[in-house]
């Protein structure tokens, strides 16, 4: 076999040189480009308003259809945003004529795929199956559009995927960076808009039904439908799923313009604790039928579009500052943005923020070397056909074309345009679409360790993560570093810090990371300055992939809200909870705070009753405080009270500082293998 193979490559390429292994030495010549025949499509506008395509693609037994409507997330109402992404969620669970579960198995039980997503734009119904399914294909598609029920145990179930999918985004820097770039870069428009916990809850039912009712609608909207059928039996399909629906979508209300900027300006976004900043820049581009997108796409592509960019081989390569920076082009049906990111080390993120303002100076300035232009363009010319083999493929090209109004030679001529960019047209791209000058960074990290770094490359504005404006003196709140040891190994780490965002209220918050985020805990605690009296907890907890969320009002002698806790087989524990307190009731989250704040000294005991959020339960704690003994961290040794602490679920002995301010030194849990300590 090894012969026969080296005779074949012989015969096949006599240019190749092989090694006294009879193995090649260098890698054969790359086959000459050829031309992509992209199935030809019909088109027609039905009697009801439906925009109907038909791609006859006949090389796989395989139908896919999607049906588009302008009811994306810019439709949302201002304080509902999320709307369209639930209703989305919600089309496939339940209509007139299936519950939930029949939908599924029905479509699953021959092998095919429903579901429903919403982007900034447009909603998008995708159905898929083996092409002599095409009739249950449109039936089912049909069925959810014109149909769905909306239930509400499938509403609040919509609503808890959706809160505990969020509170996974916002742990991550990098997901912080991107919501407070587009809300920088677009302002009051619709699409810098993101989905909060306030506006997920503020949706309701009827919220859903309307949405529904009101915007998916025939006139305006696009099916597509590619695969191995005909022309004629699509249109035999889409009349006997679609009987009688007619109707228009309300007039789409006119944007209000992006932001407008005169100068490069800096967001840094205070988040305690963190390892690394993550960088976002940019600003807006065009309007999606630009034909200056294709020369900027080239260049996007050289700056930063994936490991052989300038961006990725200085910042990653060459300098080790990341392990991947990127540029990218995005294109909606209104404005579109690009942007540039990176993560990068906290103490070189002032070095890699001037290195890619450099990179953005030398592509606007510069012309692109032959070498560089040419990768660029092969890359994106030669991957084009890999996003249409499948049917599924097809209709989700020619979905976007038709909904971007990209007209209907952009697809046939899509390589041949990027394939005549020129150096020229490239720099010129880049120089109208990276405005320099008027460009917004947003840096997502510890704002105390950044700002003096980075107050040098352009005027800074200081929010925390929520959004509140913060000043340089703000970045300096006391925060106290401890890790977590089990069995002698460090497995994690704590930040806690006390803040004082108003005159009228004080927050404590605490961050806690364990193996490696496996477990990962937020919680903020809003309390009274003079009194110490708890008005306010919210929690996040991550664990083995489930989240739960805490959120509570302490008022008037009673604490509500809800609460969830992960429980040790994967499940998730909810509460609602309306609960009358006696007098002094603390939250069980405060315990770290109050205690240091209370007259230690040796001999004294104190109770505390105590609410504890994830049992729904009060206790009374007792503090039992010993005299100052040493006591040894990695933060240095300290004179520390110890104070043996019974009634809660697990007893634990706590060491606090003698000293002023007084600090959590340790915690020890009787009986289990692990302590917390102060490392800083």
């Amino acid at each position: 076999m090894r012969s026969v193979a080296v005779v074949l490559l012989l015969s096949a390429s006599p240019s190749v040189r092989l090694s006294p292994q009879g193995l090649p030495t260098t890698p054969p010549q790359p086959t000459p480009l050829k031309p992509v025949h992209f199935p030809p499509f019909k088109e027609a506008t039905l009697p009801n308003g439906l925009q109907l395509v038909v791609i006859e693609h006949h090389e796989q037994p395989v139908v896919s259809a999607t049906l588009s409507f302008r009811a994306g997330g810019i439709y949302d109402p201002k304080g509902k945003e999320g709307l369209s992404d639930l209703a989305a969620e919600l089309l496939s669970k339940g209509t007139d004529n299936r519950s939930a579960e029949q939908i599924a198995a029905t479509i699953e039980g021959v092998g095919g795929t429903l579901s429903a997503s919403s982007a900034e734009d447009f909603l998008t119904i995708s159905a898929e199956a083996l092409s002599d399914q095409a009739g249950l294909v449109f039936e089912l598609l049909g069925d959810v559009t014109l149909h769905s029920t909306f239930p509400e145990n499938e509403v609040e179930l919509a609503r808890t995927r959706a809160l505990s999918a969020l509170a996974l985004q916002l742990s991550q820097p990098g997901a912080v960076a991107q919501r407070f770039f587009e809300s920088e870069i677009y302002g009051r428009n619709p699409y810098g808009r993101s989905a909060t916990r306030e506006s997920y809850r503020a949706v309701t039912r009827d919220d859903v039904t309307q949405f529904a009712r009101q915007r998916l609608q025939p006139v305006g909207a696009l099916l597509v439908v590619a695969g191995d059928v005909t022309d004629a039996q699509v249109r035999d399909l889409v009349g006997k799923a679609f009987a009688g629906w007619r109707g228009a979508p309300p007039p789409s209300p006119a944007l209000p313009a992006p932001a407008t900027r005169v100068a490069t300006d800096l967001l840094l976004v205070h988040r305690p604790g963190s390892a690394q900043a993550n960088i976002a820049l940019g600003n807006t581009t065009l309007l999606p039928t630009d034909p200056v997108y294709y020369p900027g796409r080239v260049a996007t592509q050289v700056l930063g579009g994936g490991p052989d960019s300038r961006l990725f081989l200085i910042l990653r390569e060459q300098k080790s500052w990341t392990y991947g920076a990127y540029a990218s082009l995005h294109r909606y049906r209104g404005l579109g943005y690009w942007q540039a990111t990176a993560e990068v080390r906290t103490d070189v993120a002032d070095s890699a923020l001037r290195e890619l303002l450099h990179q953005i100076d030398r592509i606007r300035t510069e012309v692109i070397p032959d070498s560089e232009l040419g990768a660029a363009k092969g890359f994106l010319v030669g991957s084009f056909p890999l996003s249409i083999e499948t049917p599924s493929q097809i209709a989700s090209q020619v979905a976007s074309v038709k909904l971007l109004g990209l007209g209907d030679e952009y697809l046939r001529l899509y390589r041949d345009r990027l394939a005549a960019v020129t150096a020229l047209q490239a720099r010129a791209a880049a120089t109208r679409l990276y405005r320099r000058g008027a460009l917004t960074i947003v840096v997502v990290g510890d704002g105390a360790k950044l700002y003096d770094r980075l107050r040098g490359i352009a005027p800074i504005r200081i929010v925390d993560v929520d959004g509140k404006s913060l000043l340089p003196a703000d970045l300096t709140a006391p925060t106290d570093s401890s890790r977590v040891v089990i069995q002698g190994n460090p497995a994690g780490f704590t930040v806690s810090e006390i803040r004082r965002p108003q005159s009228d209220s004080l927050v404590y918050a605490e961050r806690s990371n364990l193996a490696s985020g496996a477990f990962q805990q937020q919680t903020t605690i809003v309390m009274e300055p003079a009194s110490g009296t708890v008005r306010q907890v919210d929690q996040v907890t991550t664990q083995g992939g489930q989240n739960a969320e805490t959120h509570l009002t302490y008022a008037s002698g009673r604490v509500k809200g809800a609460s969830a806790a992960p429980q040790p087989d994967g499940s998730v524990k909810r509460f609602e909870i309306d609960t009358a307190l006696p007098p002094g009731t603390v939250d069980e989250n405060a315990v770290p705070f109050v205690v240091p704040a209370l007259p230690l000294a040796a001999g004294k005991t104190f109770a505390l009753t105590c609410f504890t959020p994830s049992e729904n339960a009060i206790k009374v704690l007792t503090f039992k405080v010993g005299a100052p003994e040493a006591v040894t961290v990695p933060a240095g040794t300290f004179q520390g009270f110890r104070i043996d602490v019974t009634g809660s679920r697990v007893p634990f002995t706590m060491y606090v500082g003698a000293d002023t301010p007084r600090r959590m030194l340790k915690t020890e849990f009787v009986g289990q293998p692990f302590l917390v300590e102060l490392v800083k």
